[in-house]
């Protein structure tokens, strides 16, 4: 995802997170830019080394930490689903931390119904869109749920890891259906941080199926990529 995104998507953010209060530690102080240029110094996969003879992955630079919670709901759940499977059982939603795989039919007999969240200021639980899905592992990433606001200015816990600041632009959301629940959970996070009109383009040139909410001056505005289609059942205004 890394060479995907022009490096919107890293694994090695963790300092960046870590100083803009996001970490384990949570909060201190609003970080100074030669704070900021400093984290920045201990991230990147460049700062990488992976020997496949050994298979032993080392790092270049003191500091760098992995941050694999972009991933590890969506890889969990592909494990659980996997278990589920191995005990025979055909039909089953499993869910962690919003991530979720389905398999087979619902109750009803058909295909699971999934609904992506219309993240309206100040209120949880409004339906933007309904989606029926089977055999496919769904995640959606967005920057409403966990930020600061300082100074009029909103920050989310998505970095840029490529500029080093919290992503300042349109999408508010991205849900992905995939083959993997894993990968979908990446996915989403990857094309959140790249802003609508990047991420739309490499969506459909990767063939994803995506469905993007953006702030407009009005409202919000709610595009799927064609891969979507077949899932996506109905929207609400």
């Amino acid at each position: 995802l890394d060479k995907s995104t022009d490096g919107a998507y890293d694994v090695t953010v963790s300092a960046l997170s870590d100083v803009w209060g996001f970490g384990p530690e949570g909060p201190t102080s609003f970080p100074t830019e030669v704070e900021i240029a400093e984290a920045r110094e201990r991230t990147g996969v460049v700062n990488m080394q992976w020997d496949s003879t050994t298979r032993e992955l080392s790092k270049r630079v003191k500091g760098l930490k992995l941050d694999f919670s972009s991933l590890a709901k969506g890889y969990a759940v592909d494990l659980g689903a996997d278990a589920l499977t191995e005990l025979g059982i055909s039909h089953f939603m499993l869910e962690v931390g919003g991530e979720v795989w389905v398999q087979g039919q619902s109750p009803r007999r058909d295909e699971w119904r999934i609904a992506v969240e219309r993240p309206d200021a100040g209120a949880r639980g409004g339906v933007q869109a309904a989606l029926a899905v089977t055999d496919a592992g769904i995640a959606t990433s967005g920057d409403y749920r966990n930020f600061f606001e300082r100074e009029g200015r909103r920050y989310s816990h998505l970095i840029d890891p490529r500029t080093g600041y919290p992503i300042q632009h349109d999408v508010v959301s991205v849900t992905v259906v995939h083959g993997s629940a894993m990968m979908a959970d990446a996915w989403a996070t990857a094309l959140t941080v790249l802003g609508s009109d990047r991420a739309m383009a490499v969506a459909k040139q990767r063939g994803l199926a995506f469905f993007l909410l953006r702030r407009t001056d009005e409202s919000l505005e709610a595009i799927a990529s064609p891969a979507m289609a077949k899932w996506l059942v109905e929207k609400t205004p």
